[in-house]
Order: C-alpha cells, then sequence, then structure tokens
C-alpha cells in the first residue's frame, strides 16, 4: 500500500486534530481515559505510515486551552499520559530515533503541569539535533491564543526599537561634527533628536531667533518670521534640515508599524510551512480553534 501510494505526489505537511477518543470509549464501554490511550497508539501507527511515504511535517493537535476546563480528574489523568507518551517518544527503539525525527511543541508552557513541562523542554533538547522528520505536537493550544501570543511579541520588539532610537543623545561631540557638516554645506542628518538639538545651540547661541521643535519634524513659522536673522549658508542648511525631516516623516507613515511577516516569524507554527491536507479523526467538520492563521 505504502509502495503504491508513495508513486503519487506526497504532501509535505499533514496535520491531525485528534478527536473522538471519548465518544469511541463510550461506544466501546471502556474505562475513563482508555480511549486517550488507544488514541496515542493509533497516532503512533499514523507517524509511521506518514514518514515512511516520506511527509516531512506532521502536526497533532493533542490537547486544547479549552480542556483544562474538564473536570479536574480527567484533565491529570490526561497530562499523566501525555508525560508517560512523551518520554516513551525518547525510548532507543522509538520511531523518533528511528526516522531521526525533530520535536516540537507548540504551547503556553506555563498551562502544563510541571512533570510534562520537564518532559517538553527534555524532549526539544534531545531532538534538537535530528533534522530528517518534524514532528509539532500542539498541547495548551488554541489557535487564538497563537495569533495573540505573535501579536504582543511584535509590539515587544517594536517597542524595544523605539526605546532604543530614544536612547540615542546627541553629544557635544556629535553636535561639533553637525556643526562643522553645516559649514562645509554638507549636512549630516543623525535623528530627529539631531534637529532639535541643533535648533536648541542656534537658539542658545543666537538670542535674535527663536526656533522650536514640533514633535515629527521642525517648526518652519517661527523661522519665516525671524528669516532675516539667517545668513544664507544658514537658512540653506536650515532648508535641507526641513527637508530631510520632512521626507523621514513620510517614508514612516507609509510603512506599516506592524507588517504581516512580522506577525508570522513571531507565530508558534513559523517552524513550519502550512499544512497540505488536515484531518480530524473523527470525522466532524469543525476546526476547532486549531490552525486558523
Amino acid at each position: 500500500m505504502l509502495a503504491i501510494l508513495s508513486v503519487g505526489p506526497v504532501p509535505s505537511h499533514i496535520a491531525f486534530i485528534m478527536d473522538g477518543n471519548r465518544r469511541y470509549a463510550k461506544k466501546k464501554n471502556m474505562e475513563e481515559g482508555d480511549g486517550h490511550k488507544a488514541g496515542f497508539n493509533v497516532l503512533t501507527s499514523l507517524l509511521r505510515y506518514c514518514y515512511e511515504l516520506g511527509v516531512r511535517y506532521v502536526t497533532v493537535y493533542a490537547f486544547s486551552i479549552d480542556n483544562f476546563k474538564r473536570k479536574s480528574t480527567e484533565v491529570q489523568s490526561l497530562m499523566e499520559l501525555m508525560q508517560k507518551k512523551i518520554e516513551e517518544l525518547l525510548e532507543q527503539e522509538s520511531l523518533i530515533n528511528e526516522y531521526g525525527v525533530r520535536l516540537h511543541f507548540i504551547r503556553d508552557m506555563q498551562l502544563l503541569t510541571e512533570p510534562v513541562r520537564a518532559a517538553v523542554e527534555k524532549a526539544t533538547r534531545v531532538t534538537a539535533h535530528n533534522n530528517q522528520r518534524v514532528l509539532l505536537i500542539c498541547v495548551a493550544y488554541t489557535s487564538r491564543h497563537e495569533i495573540v501570543h505573535a501579536v504582543q511579541e511584535c509590539c515587544k520588539e517594536k517597542l524595544n526599537e523605539v526605546q532604543t532610537r530614544k536612547k540615542v543623545k546627541v553629544t557635544n561631540s556629535a553636535f561639533s561634527r553637525i556643526d562643522q557638516g553645516l559649514k562645509g554645506n554638507d549636512f549630516d542628518l543623525l535623528s530627529q533628536d539631531s534637529c532639535k538639538e541643533y535648533l536648541n545651540a542656534i537658539k542658545a547661541r543666537s538670542s535674535e531667533v527663536e526656533c522650536a521643535a514640533r514633535k515629527d519634524g521642525l517648526s518652519e513659522s517661527n523661522v519665516e518670521n525671524d528669516i532675516g536673522n539667517y545668513s544664507e549658508a544658514q537658512m540653506i542648511s536650515y532648508n535641507g534640515l526641513v527637508e530631510m525631516t520632512e521626507e523621514r516623516k513620510h517614508k514612516q507613515d507609509e510603512v506599516p508599524f506592524i507588517k504581516l511577516a512580522d506577525v508570522e516569524k513571531n507565530m508558534y507554527m513559523a517552524v513550519a510551512p502550512d499544512p497540505d491536507i488536515l484531518i480530524r479523526t473523527s470525522g466532524e467538520p469543525r476546526l476547532s480553534n486549531f490552525l486558523l492563521w
């Protein structure tokens, strides 16, 4: 069967929503929790099929954040089962080692129990060198949570960029270089803060002219009022300063603060391409907050 299937096009990435375990257990009159154990065993077989066919990426939706709303005994049982199965994956004879599979856990670590968290960290570390196949296990996961997390990370990055820019101060030596550049009619604009510092220096050195700097640029009205107090060289340099500042402002306005690529690189699933096929094992036609992005 595998030989026949491998002749046709093989998908790069298949995602599974592991669903219907409780209904299966109820239908078969099994004890509580046995349905999930059976589901994990079937998953092992599915992974072997996928890796034999040459599917490089497999993602499984093992545990939703919404599942924490179930009764505490069931949640605890599932956490213990998850810990056990993760540890089994690391055994020498497991398919993880057989196929050189790297494990990625797509999750909010803070929601997991300490034993599961430790197992996740160990499995991620031990398989980090594997590069033939990739298994992504979504635990303590929902797609909306993933998107919110990505946006939050984007905001942190952009805030750091803004704070870094604000820390750049024009020192006396920097002002000296600006002044020398002006005298050579070759002004080098360091930043908008540089413009403000230069104008403040002009004001301090010449009480005849009062200039103010707007937050996003420079106020030209004051200059127009006292235009006669500037030499021709000063006016040329100042006008160039205004034009360069305004040009920078317009460029900043044109570029979105957070772009699509910024969000995508901060998604948990950024480590894999988009799935080619999504399979829900119970047959239900619902996404259940899985890989919505």
